[in-house]
C-alpha cells in the first residue's frame, strides 16, 4: 500500500509539472514578450522597456475630428474655398471680354482668372502675343491683361468643384445678367471661352470661331473657342488651340482698322 501510494503521489507530482511546462509552450510569444520585457516590482498593468514602445505600435491613431485642411487651399477648406467669388474684370472701351463658364476652385483661391496647371489659357496668351510682352504672363497678370484692354467676366459668378455642379436656373440667369453685361460695356469682340457655354448662352448651336449673330443694338463681334480647359476632349492640347488666339487677334487688328478708317 505504501508503494502504490509513494507511486500514484509521485505520478500526481509528475503530471502537474508536465502540465505547467504544457501551460507555458501555449503562451504566446507576444505574452512571453511582454513578461519579460516588464521591469520587476513595477505595476504588472504597465509595461516598460522595448514593450512600452512595441505596444505603442499597436495602437491605432486618433481619427482627427476636424475639418480637414487642404495643403493646396494653404489654411482654407474646400468648402471655405466655395464661399470665394472671383470679382469682374470689366469696363468700357475693352479690345476682348473673355468669358469663362464659372470660377474653378484653383481661380477662386487666388483671386486670379484661368489659374491652376490644368488650364491652357496663359500658355495659349504667350504663344499668340495677344497682349505682347517681353516675359511670360501667367493668371497673376490678369491686371496688366486689364490694363491693356482685355478684360474677364463669367457666364455664372458662383464657384463650384466643377462646371456640371451649375444648376439649368443658375446658367439661366447668369446668361441674362452676361447679356446685360455685354450690352453696357461693348467690348470689340466677347470671346466665350467654350462652345457648349455659347450654345447655353444663344439658345442654339454654333460653330467655332467668329459668329454671324450680334447682340442687338451694339456692334460687338461674338467669338466661340473651344475651352482652354485640359480636360477638353477635342481640343487636349495648348498648341491645338493657339490657333484661336491668332485668329481673334487677326479679328481685332481688322476691327481696329476698320475704325480708324470710319
Amino acid at each position: 500500500p505504501e508503494s502504490i501510494s509513494r507511486i500514484l503521489t509521485d505520478a500526481s507530482g509528475w503530471i502537474l509539472e508536465m502540465s505547467g511546462v504544457e501551460e507555458k509552450q501555449q503562451e504566446s510569444p507576444l505574452k512571453r514578450r511582454r513578461l519579460e520585457d516588464t521591469d520587476v516590482g513595477s505595476d504588472p498593468g504597465k509595461l516598460t522597456g522595448s514593450a512600452v514602445e512595441n505596444d505603442s505600435k499597436r495602437k491605432s491613431p486618433k481619427k482627427n475630428s476636424s475639418p480637414r485642411k487642404l495643403r493646396k487651399f494653404g489654411d482654407l477648406t474646400e468648402e471655405e474655398v466655395l464661399e470665394k467669388t472671383l470679382p469682374d474684370l470689366i469696363r468700357d472701351d475693352l479690345d476682348v471680354l473673355f468669358i469663362g463658364i464659372n470660377p474653378s476652385l484653383d481661380a477662386a483661391y487666388t483671386g486670379h482668372y484661368y489659374s491652376g496647371n490644368s488650364n491652357h489659357f496663359w500658355a495659349c496668351m504667350n504663344e499668340s502675343q495677344l497682349v505682347p510682352s517681353d516675359r511670360q504672363l501667367t493668371d497673376t497678370d490678369d491686371g496688366y491683361c486689364f490694363s491693356n484692354g482685355i478684360g474677364f467676366s463669367c457666364l455664372v459668378s458662383k464657384t463650384t468643384r466643377a462646371a456640371i455642379d451649375l444648376t439649368k436656373d443658375e446658367m439661366k440667369k447668369g446668361a441674362d445678367q452676361l447679356r446685360q453685361k455685354i450690352i453696357q460695356y461693348k467690348p470689340r469682340i466677347a470671346c466665350f471661352n467654350g462652345k457648349g457655354m455659347y450654345e447655353l448662352f444663344c439658345g442654339k448651336k454654333c460653330s467655332m470661331g467668329e459668329q454671324e449673330d450680334r447682340l442687338p443694338d451694339i456692334e460687338t463681334v461674338i467669338y466661340v473657342m473651344p475651352s482652354t480647359s485640359a480636360r477638353a476632349a477635342s481640343f487636349p492640347r495648348a498648341s491645338d488651340k493657339v490657333k484661336f488666339f491668332t485668329e481673334l487677334k487677326q479679328i481685332l487688328k481688322r476691327l481696329k482698322a476698320t475704325a480708324v478708317r470710319d
